[in-house]
């Protein structure tokens, strides 16, 4: 229906402001990468359309009402969610709405307040957030939220599977093998003989985490060992594959509208040094031997390809709302799938803002158009 018309003198009151639980921090290794996530998603937030509730998981996994500066949430003060002794509490009941606040006077009494909310914006990275295991609660509780719902989260955050489901929809990925912690204890010669099937150089990866934690270049045998304790040491799995030689280029996935086809942003390009690859360093803090370009310097069918590739990705996973589909241009084997990831970087210059801002979706709108697709998701 068409809004009323005011008559002269009358004052129409202003639709009310869409409530949005940010939860952000969370238990894994990548904790400080989604605070400063959050501080950029506060910085640039819509006040006019959103009223922010904002939720900080500890370390520990203690659920606290977050009033602090967004201003000081950044990567280079790689921050930490403290305990203030508050505690925020899902809903009972599906449907009902409401987050319940705990908190504790001086006299050891709690005292509880209700905190209504429309959407819930998920911001962490890694276990305990990306993986669908916050995606289950919130579903439990019947809140909606913004991103990939559980199959999606769970398989996107495994690589393992994630290679596996892209394999099976005929997407090209890099050969791989998966070792658990328990058979590279028991049997690491074996490990040994069955990577004699890999031309070096390989990735040795935490099967079940992002931001490049835990992730190993390895150059030859030498150096096997260390790479496999590094990511067993984040994971109990550890995926080693084969590097594939060619062009980094990310593309950003947003869901369609109203049941439309998803959409793909234009490319952007990791150009690297000789001999480097796209580690936590180089992604977080910088420094000399990577760059980011975007749009990516490819032909227009090049571009198309990638394109449809990511879409094709985002929909063998059951993708919603968000991904960023990680791949390699390669001169032998065309375009190869590395991974997906469905709560990408998310600061406003990581790859994903960034393609999509060069695709015609600014920051601040990519925020909102993320918060509108989980209102109108049919989970």
């Amino acid at each position: 229906m068409p809004n009323p018309v005011a008559e002269p003198g009358q004052h129409t009151q202003p639709a009310p402001r869409i409530r949005v639980a940010l939860l952000f921090g969370g238990r894994s290794s990548e904790h400080s990468i989604s605070c400063a996530t959050a501080g950029s998603v506060l910085r640039h937030l819509d006040r006019e359309r959103f009223e922010p509730i904002v939720v900080g998981i500890t370390r520990e996994g203690a659920w606290t009402l977050w009033d602090g500066d967004p201003a000081e949430l950044t990567l280079e003060a790689m921050p930490t969610v403290v305990d203030n002794g508050t505690r925020v509490r899902l809903p009972q009941t599906a449907g009902e709405g409401v987050l319940r606040v705990d908190r504790v006077d001086g006299t050891g009494l709690a005292a509880t307040e209700e905190l209504p909310v429309d959407v819930v914006f998920p911001i962490l990275h890694g276990p305990f957030g990306e993986d669908g295991t916050i995606q289950g609660a919130l579903e439990l509780a019947g809140l909606p939220y913004v991103g990939n719902g559980v199959l999606a989260s769970a398989v996107g955050m495994d690589k393992h599977f994630t290679k596996t489901v892209l394999e099976h929809a005929g997407i090209r990925v890099a050969p791989w093998m998966t070792v658990s912690r328990g058979e590279w204890r028991r049997e690491p010669d074996a490990v040994r003989a069955r990577l004699g099937d890999f031309p070096f150089p390989v990735f040795v990866k935490p099967a079940r985490a992002g931001s490049s934690v835990g992730v190993s270049r390895v150059a030859s045998l030498l150096d096997f060992d260390r790479a496999m304790e590094t990511a067993l040491a984040e994971d109990s799995r550890a995926l080693v594959e084969v590097g594939v030689r060619g062009r980094e280029v990310e593309v950003g996935v947003l869901s369609g509208r109203d049941g439309d086809i998803p959409r793909a942003s234009l490319p952007g390009e990791i150009e690297l040094d000789e001999g480097r690859f796209y580690d936590f360093d180089l992604k977080y803090r910088g420094g000399e031997g990577a760059r980011v370009v975007c749009p990516a310097q490819l032909d227009d069918d090049t571009i198309a390809g990638l394109q449809a590739t990511a879409i094709r990705a985002f929909e063998a996973i059951e993708g919603a709302g968000l991904a960023r589909v990680d791949c390699f241009v390669s001169p032998e084997h065309g375009i190869v799938v590395n991974e997906i990831n469905t709560m990408p970087g998310f600061t406003a210059i990581s790859m994903f803002p960034v393609v999509w801002e060069s695709s015609g979706i600014g920051y601040a709108d990519l925020i909102t158009e993320l918060i509108e697709l989980g209102l109108e998701e049919d989970r």
